[in-house]
């Protein structure tokens, strides 16, 4: 990869988290989510390997729907609501829809079939950025409409987490699915 495209992938990666991050409208939120799966999309595949293009199809699928359903949660709470803000989600299909999009995005555990395999196909350096610095745009939005979401399932999914990734990764040998299962 040329020195120029490694810079455009690092700074719309930082441009996509800190939008996402400081943003607090839908539209932006969900911007930046989009320009953080468009900006890792050609480092999974840099590799041209078969096993990389299938992890980068795979990627690009999954971070599709669950962006899709981020929008339409946000979509049907401006319906409900009349607010385009991240903190007014109050609209209770719309909490649903959100917490299973970013479940979705995060990989827990009803939707994490999907993580190991990506970071299989994918260098190291790759998937540790899949590990670190693409959950932390989604985990801003949780935790900014973290009051108007259903505490027992966000509990639920989270310790469902982490016993299946600590039971799974005790069953793996190769370093990328053990980070996968662990994180």
């Amino acid at each position: 990869m040329s020195p120029l495209a490694k810079l455009v992938t690092t700074t719309s990666l930082l441009l996509g988290t800190t939008i996402t991050i400081t943003s607090n409208h839908w539209a932006m939120a969900w911007a930046g989510l989009e320009i953080n799966t468009l900006a890792i999309i050609p480092l999974i595949s840099k590799s041209h390997h078969p096993r990389a293009i299938e992890a980068t199809t795979k990627y690009f699928l999954v971070q599709a729907a669950a962006s899709t359903l981020v929008l339409f949660s946000s979509m049907t709470n401006a319906w409900a609501t009349g607010q385009w803000d991240i903190t007014q989600l109050t609209h209770p299909p719309s909490c649903l829809l959100l917490t299973t999009a970013i479940a979705i995005k995060l990989g827990l555990t009803p939707f994490h079939f999907w993580f190991p395999e990506v970071l299989q196909g994918s260098s190291p350096i790759t998937a540790l950025l899949l590990s670190t610095l693409m959950k932390l745009p989604p985990t801003t939005i949780l935790l900014l409409t973290s009051h108007s979401l259903n505490p027992t399932l966000l509990t639920t999914m989270s310790i469902m987490s982490i016993g299946l990734g600590g039971w799974m990764g005790l069953n793996q040998t190769q370093t990328r699915k053990i980070l996968a299962f662990s994180s």
